[in-house]
């Protein structure tokens, strides 16, 4: 898989989704992300509410 691909040789330990995509926010959950961070817009300031994750520390 490749986030897990990215993990074990990145460090990914980061993302954004976004929160109008419920069925990416609950794979990265199920991947062992949590939300720590919201915003009203996008990086761009797009009006796109952004959930900012990151991996639980185990």
């Amino acid at each position: 898989m490749l986030l897990k691909y990215g993990i074990e040789n990145f460090g990914i330990n980061d993302l954004a989704v976004n929160e109008q995509n419920p069925l990416a926010k609950e794979f990265y959950e199920h991947m062992g992300f949590i939300v720590y961070k919201r915003t009203e817009t996008d990086e761009q300031g797009n009006p796109y509410p952004l959930l900012y994750m990151k991996r639980k520390q185990i």
